[in-house]
């Protein structure tokens, strides 16, 4: 998010919009205010591969915290907005942080796990006032804590990069660290400029983002976007219809959704669909998690081929994507490979024919581990380190591109068959009366699990056991019987992040308590 040149030939334009409130951020004020921070780390003794961490929700202070650390050669970690104090203070302690920025909204929650944040030496408020201590940080308020402080750069500047954590969606979330080489903060790290080719980010691009800051794909097209020289409208939070309506307004040409997001929008009424000019838009990349096929043909069809799908974990294992066309011609894949060197391997690490799904391994892209845990990066690794794996399942098609089946952690085995629930939660979120939908195992006394779904009903859709029929049928229509749900319960809203991916292990405690599970 380094402003670079554009701090001096483009100072008054606007770096970052906030699409609620207005609220503008320019390139003058991106470079001034980062840079004051950067000289306030320093003070408070942030050295360079050191780590920090920022807790809030989207707002207008977000880029400037990240832009310090891109400047500082620190490691900065972009925390879940939605975290309870305990997994907050897990994530501070894991990553050696030695300061917290967190916003008056988030305040509470920080300083709640700032009790048993002992590393944790100060703690900076961007919006509400400091004052006072917190486990052993002080707290200050962001503009009185640089007030005075040079807006020019610091003596020893050096690139930093993000560290950030995996969801934590299958168990504990895990900081994913790469090597730091020490160089300007203006030259690219090479997945970026990578990326940076690959989607055609221009000068003078305009990019709405419409998901949370702390994720790692909003983090990168965000970063893109400013040294471009582009300008970055925030969503304060995703609603169907405003993200329509900012497109049309701001004439953004570049946009990053997940699934749901798009899931959302063709559930609106035709006449809302159809009342926005959507013609600016050029590139509209997603990923995060599965879309289903009827989803994103109906997206290409209302949109036209300006969709483009990744497939990429935050280690950076390895990348593949597609463009619309090729999707078209290749309909539920994710792309073929770009980055990396894809194997498809079975359970004893050989390799599997063309078409067979099995886990997917990467001779890894670029070089990753996880902080402070060297026993899970092992468990990443094969024997020899030259691959390593997320537990993603899959398989290749004849052309080459990769198909994602599951996670192998969200494999059911019912009476010794694997069922991967993906496909019937791509079914089912395809029902109009379905606006959400997970599938997971849950026990069963003979067949050791039983296929369940939780589904989170349209507005108006009665909870009710004909409800539940109705779905259960509309899956046997399409799916094998042992794929098919055998029971259905209904939530006001399932545990999903903002970026798309489920809090399945939420789920499965309520139905497993103490038992096993393959849902770790």
């Amino acid at each position: 998010m380094y402003p670079g040149k554009y701090a001096t030939t483009q100072a008054s334009h606007p770096a970052v919009i906030m699409a609620g409130s207005g609220e503008t951020l320019t390139y003058g004020e991106l470079e001034a205010r980062s840079n004051r921070l950067a000289h306030l780390l320093r003070a408070h003794g942030v050295q360079r591969l050191d780590h920090y961490s920022i807790f809030m929700e989207n707002n207008a202070r977000y880029v400037e915290c990240c832009t310090a650390g891109e400047r500082t050669g620190t490691y900065y970690t972009c925390v879940n907005s939605f975290l309870m104090a305990d997994e907050l203070a897990y994530i501070l302690n894991n990553s050696d942080s030695k300061v917290l920025i967190t916003s008056q909204a988030k305040r509470d929650v920080a300083l709640a796990a700032l009790a048993h944040c002992p590393g944790i030496a100060l703690c900076i408020v961007v919006d509400g006032p400091g004052g006072g201590t917190a486990g052993g940080a002080k707290i200050v308020n962001l503009a009185e804590a640089t007030n005075g402080l040079p807006a020019t750069p610091i003596a020893d500047e050096s690139l930093g990069t993000a560290m950030l954590y995996s969801s934590g969606t299958t168990g504990r979330p895990k900081g994913i660290v790469r090597p730091l080489a020490e160089q300007p903060p203006s030259q690219l790290l090479p997945i970026f400029s990578f990326l940076l080719k690959l989607w055609q980010y221009r000068e003078g691009m305009i990019y709405l983002s419409p998901a949370p800051l702390y994720h790692s794909a909003p983090q990168a097209a965000v970063n893109l976007t400013i040294r471009m020289g582009g300008t970055v409208i925030v969503m304060e939070r995703f609603d169907p219809e405003h993200y329509l309506q900012l497109v049309e307004k701001y004439r953004v040409t570049h946009s990053q959704l997940v699934p749901t997001m798009f899931s959302r929008m063709l559930k609106l009424p035709e006449e809302t669909r159809k009342r926005h000019d959507l013609g600016s838009l050029e590139i509209a990349i997603h990923a995060a998690a599965p879309c289903p096929v009827q989803v994103k043909e109906q997206m290409i069809a209302w949109w036209g081929p300006i969709i483009h799908e990744y497939y990429g974990a935050t280690e950076g294992l390895g990348f593949t994507a597609c463009n619309s066309q090729e999707w078209l011609a290749h309909k539920g894949t994710v792309g073929r490979v770009l980055l990396g060197e894809l194997h498809v391997l079975d359970d004893d690490m050989k390799p599997l024919p063309t078409g067979t799904a099995g886990t997917l391994w990467f001779k890894t892209a670029t070089p990753f581990e996880y902080f402070n845990d060297p026993a899970k990066t092992r468990e990443a690794r094969s024997e020899d380190g030259a691959m390593s794996t997320v537990g993603d399942v899959g398989y290749v098609d004849a052309d080459g591109y990769l198909y994602l089946t599951d996670r192998a952690t969200f494999m059911i085995i019912s009476g010794g068959v694997n069922i991967y629930p993906q496909e019937c939660e791509n079914l089912l979120i395809t029902h109009p009366k379905v606006a959400d939908a997970a599938v997971f195992g849950v026990p069963n006394a003979d067949l050791g699990e039983e296929v369940k779904a939780v589904v989170q009903l349209m507005p108006g859709v009665p909870k009710t056991g004909a409800t539940a029929e109705e779905l259960i049928a509309f899956c046997g229509q399409h799916l094998a019987r042992q794929k098919v749900p055998r029971s259905i319960d209904f939530e006001d809203e399932l545990p999903r992040l903002p970026t798309g991916k489920l809090y399945k292990r939420l789920l499965r405690d309520r139905y497993w308590g103490d038992k096993k599970s393959r849902i770790v």
